[in-house]
């Protein structure tokens, strides 16, 4: 497998929404790690030129992590523009002579996944994919049908292995940590089973709405926004067996794995929900169905999760912002002393956003004669304000060729298996006010499991039946 570092760096959609906020500080943060002296060429359809381009640029410094004066200027002489449509081959010639003597670009389509298709196909038709790798931006496919196309096509112009389909949240610090703390140490594996754990639940609750996005946020929802990729990778890293070493494909093969064991969800593990106001939200359809919410009951039939059940839920407008992972552990076997008033006696809890916290849960005795405990938490909190940003480590795994935090095209699939069977109107959406936890139905899902945790971001939840 190759492992020539990317020569050129060529970005579509240059003047678009994720480049001002992510590429620009990704690119500089490169440069003054040394990481990144090579051709950067943006191409995009709007009419621009080279110092407008700069200027955009800067600016999006400015506003994001500011501009350090050195590495602006190496990326302002490292930068190139061609202005062209993306299905006119004529962009792509341009594009070919910008190349110039490079043997192994790095094209990364930052644009909507209509134009994923024409693109690849005008790079191909203008040789300038060969030798090159591809990065892809989620959502990769809106079904199973539509996943398994455009991984066809991106196959007949790329090798697997030079396709990399980025999901930001796996190059998060936190993300990482869980992966690390997992399978770095040797307390967790002889519990992390269905014997000693009763169930699993993350949550990734948003205090907020579309945010202006409404038209695009209405052609997709949360299930297809955040549930299929970003919280199906926190749930692999949770639950995936412990890989034969720290290759790429030795992680995702336990991740397909995983997900092969899924079992395909009803519509009676499914709640979905919209926010009281969704419908009035700019660019939002005033009969819109789509779910801003959504809650989800999953099964795994492994033999070490084997009647395990694990929940996720996804929301925009609710009380917090927060990314918290709850494991409730089975209560010891009999009752020595007094019996826990609050469900659970032990957790793990892994709070990913927006600080780090990885805490026990146990009962400790109160002080006095009686034998009775209270519930406390054993917390290691870390801020990671300094860590890496994703977008600096994905893009800089891309140019080395290094796939670990990709996610690769049976993996995709196959979490798009799983959900196939409820996208779209196939469970009904239910109302619910801004601020809340989301519409009743969802604690009927969980119920059995002792009820849902809701985080508490200034200061450390309690952890409730």
């Amino acid at each position: 497998m190759p492992t020539a570092k990317s020569d050129a760096f060529v970005f579509f959609g240059a003047t678009g929404d994720l480049a001002y906020k992510q590429i620009f500080p990704a690119l500089q943060a490169l440069i003054k790690d040394g990481r990144l002296d090579m051709p950067v060429i943006g191409i995009a359809r709007s009419g621009w030129n080279l110092d407008k381009l700069r200027k955009r640029a800067h600016d999006s410094l400015e506003e994001h992590g500011g501009v350090d004066k050195a590495a602006f200027a190496k990326l302002s002489k490292l930068m190139r523009y061609i202005d062209g449509d993306y299905g006119d081959a004529q962009t792509y010639d341009k594009l070919r002579t910008g190349l110039g003597d490079a043997q192994h670009p790095l094209h990364y389509l930052a644009i909507p996944p209509s134009m994923f298709v024409p693109v690849v196909k005008g790079l191909a038709a203008s040789g300038c994919s060969q030798g090159a790798r591809v990065i892809v931006e989620k959502p990769f496919g809106r079904d199973l049908k539509s996943a398994r196309a455009l991984n066809r096509t991106l196959h007949r112009f790329f090798r697997e292995h030079d396709i990399f389909r980025i999901d930001h949240y796996l190059g998060k610090e936190p993300v990482q940590n869980l992966l690390y703390f997992r399978f770095a140490n040797s307390l967790l594996e002889p519990i992390w089973n269905r014997d000693h754990i009763a169930s699993m639940q993350i949550t990734m609750a948003e205090n907020f709405g579309v945010q202006g996005r409404g038209k695009f946020y209405d052609e997709v929802g949360a299930i297809r926004d955040v549930v299929q990729n970003h919280m199906f990778q926190v749930l692999a890293l949770l639950a995936m067996s412990p890989p034969a070493n720290r290759s790429a494909d030795a992680m995702r093969d336990e991740k397909l794995r995983l997900f092969r064991s899924m079992r395909e969800l009803k519509p009676e593990d499914v709640v979905r929900g919209q926010f009281d106001g969704y419908r009035k939200e700019e660019g939002v359809s005033k009969r819109s169905t789509v779910e801003t919410y959504a809650a989800l009951r999953i099964h795994m039939d492994t033999w070490r999760w084997a009647g395990v059940p694990f929940f996720i839920r996804a929301g925009k407008q609710l009380p917090v912002k927060c990314t918290e992972v709850l494991v409730r552990l089975k209560n010891p076997p009999q009752e020595v002393f007094d019996a826990p008033t609050n469900g659970a006696v032990n957790h793990f809890r892994f709070r990913l956003s927006p600080d780090v916290i990885i805490s026990l849960g146990a009962r400790v005795k109160v002080p006095g004669e009686a034998m009775k405990g209270h519930p406390v938490e054993l917390v290691a909190h870390r801020h990671v304000r300094t860590a890496m940003a994703p977008y600096e480590r994905l893009l800089g795994d891309a140019i080395d060729g290094d796939s670990v935090l990709f996610t690769r095209d049976d993996c995709v699939e196959e979490a798009w298996r799983v959900l196939d069977p409820i996208l779209g109107d196939k469970v009904p959406v239910h109302t619910y006010k801004v601020g809340t936890w989301g519409p009743k139905q969802a604690d009927a899902l969980i119920a059995d499991a002792g009820g849902w945790n809701d985080p508490k971001v200034d200061a450390p939840p309690k952890v409730g039946s």
